[in-house]
């Protein structure tokens, strides 16, 4: 395991340098760079097919770039694997929701809470010894998390069983399960409503500021992602064409371009 240092809020915790993704012949990312400082909230937006879930992939390792180099805490990443990620502070939520539909709200949750567990699966399985004394601390992480995202209401029911919106907030949970340093967070307010999307923004922020979680965010809502955000990285075609403010972003010919469809 690679030493990390130790990153202060403002320094850099993430670099993504000159990464090229393909797919056979086609190009998903070509020769991206940016990176992202320790307590801030980074956007990574474009129009649909810009590559902005290839990028988190690259990020967590579930794809690995044909060209360009990832530096993590300090230290660069060769080939990268998601539970290698996960365990190194890098946690996911997905475009889709990927929850454990028939396990209720807080044992999907607790499922985040895997990596920190020390003891042998053995006493897990018997929920004997050692492992009860872990479990019940675990445990008690979680239901500090289920107080925190307001869902004591949903604890025990089964997520198949909750609305789109909820089942996104029980998804945080799991992620915030993990204690990650780093959150990838792909289309967290995707099909849902304004009172949801409010909610949704809440959490966010109040992630950052109550754990000190760093957040690289996709998301289609521009409005969302001008006021969420501390810096915007814009993709298309899996080009980088803006990077900076969300008020430099917005003022970006290239950007306005983009969102308006203008042709190339």
């Amino acid at each position: 395991m690679k030493e990390f240092k130790t990153i202060a809020p403002g320094e850099e915790l993430l670099n993504v340098e000159n990464v090229t993704l393909r797919f056979g012949g086609v190009k998903a990312i070509t020769d991206v760079s940016f990176n992202i400082k320790k307590g801030e909230v980074r956007a990574i937006i474009g129009p649909n097919g810009a590559g902005k879930t290839s990028m988190l992939n690259v990020i967590n390792g579930f794809y690995h770039p044909q060209e360009g180099r990832i530096t993590y805490r300090g230290a660069t990443r060769s080939k990268m694997r998601p539970h290698v990620a996960a365990a190194q502070g890098i946690a996911r939520t997905f475009q889709n929701v990927a929850l454990f539909k028939g396990m209720t709200t807080l044992d999907n949750i607790m499922v985040g809470r895997t990596l920190k567990m020390q003891k042998p699966f053995f006493w897990h399985v018997f929920r004997h010894g050692p492992a009860m004394q872990e479990e019940i601390e675990h445990r008690k992480f979680v239901e500090e998390i289920i107080d925190f995202l307001e869902i004591e209401h949903i604890r025990k029911t089964p997520v198949g069983k909750l609305p789109y919106g909820l089942q996104k907030r029980v998804e945080l949970g799991r992620a915030l399960a993990m204690q990650p340093e780093l959150l990838l967070l792909d289309e967290p307010m995707a099909g849902m409503n304004l009172e949801e999307k409010e909610d949704m923004c809440r959490f966010i922020l109040d992630t950052k500021e109550q754990y000190g979680t760093t957040i690289a965010l996709i998301e289609h809502d521009i409005g969302v992602v001008m006021d969420l955000s501390d810096r915007v990285c814009v993709l298309e075609y899996g080009l980088k064409i803006a990077d900076g403010t969300p008020e430099e972003v917005k003022a970006n010919q290239k950007v306005i371009d983009a969102y308006l469809g203008v042709a190339h």
